[in-house]
This record gives structure tokens, C-alpha cells and sequence, in this order.
């Protein structure tokens, strides 16, 4: 089977899009090709996002806040939306979602990390979908 193509976009690409894009490969190996963009991006990854996925044992360094033009072009499989509102550009897609969670960029380590661990639990859900 094709692994799914999904692309994660936030409004910073520096947390929840991240934490998203790195569960995407860490669960959906083989399964899913994982992607991440903001709308206006950052530039940076937030330290608390390297943090968190440190304390799973992800390397989160390795990646880079990026905007839409230096991912790979459409269609996607699943376009995943999380919170960029207004700011979120059309992109091609099969199946759209928007995962309505709170930007963790501020909160203290416990806060973000049930950020974190419920952006894990939908990516599972994601997989599980898209295995269907």
C-alpha cells in the first residue's frame, strides 16, 4: 500500500504542527509520509516543543519551521489544520480537518505536555483512518 500523504499546518509551524509532523512519522511509519507548515511561520522550533518530544526520546532539532512553499506541492490525502484560523491558505486536499487546539507555545511543561499527548492520540486516530 502508498503510504498517505498528510501535511500538519499551524499558524508558527514551532509547536502543535510539529509535534504533529513528528508523531506522524514516529507511529505512521511506512503508513504515512508527514509534512509540516505554518502560515507564517516562526522560524524557529519553541524550545518547550524540543522538550517535550526530548522527554519521548524524538529529536525534534532536526526539523525547521517552514512555510507552505517549502513543502511538497498537493494533493494531499489529509490537510490537518490546527488553529491558524483565517490565516490557514488553501491547500489541495482529500480530506480537510481542523484540530480546534490551543497554540502550547506559552504554558508550563505539565499544560504543554497534554497538548502534546493529545496531538498523539489523534495522530494514532489519523493512522488508524487512514489504514482503513
Amino acid at each position: 500500500m502508498k503510504p498517505k500523504r498528510v501535511l500538519f499546518v499551524c499558524t508558527e509551524n514551532a509547536n502543535r504542527s510539529q509535534l504533529a509532523e513528528a508523531f506522524a512519522r514516529i507511529h505512521g511509519k511506512g503508513m504515512l509520509e508527514a509534512w509540516s507548515a505554518g502560515s507564517r511561520p516562526s522560524g524557529t522550533i519553541n524550545p518547550r516543543a524540543v522538550a517535550a518530544m526530548a522527554e519521548l526520546g524524538y529529536d525534534l532539532t532536526a526539523h525547521r519551521s517552514k512555510d507552505l512553499d517549502a513543502v511538497p506541492a498537493g494533493p494531499y490525502d489529509f490537510l490537518i489544520t490546527m488553529g491558524c484560523g483565517d490565516a490557514c491558505p488553501f491547500v489541495p486536499a482529500r480530506q480537510r480537518e481542523d484540530w480546534d487546539l490551543p497554540d502550547p507555545r506559552d504554558l508550563p511543561p505539565p499544560a504543554y505536555r497534554q497538548i502534546r499527548d493529545e496531538i498523539e492520540r489523534r495522530v494514532k486516530d489519523l493512522i488508524a483512518r487512514a489504514a482503513a
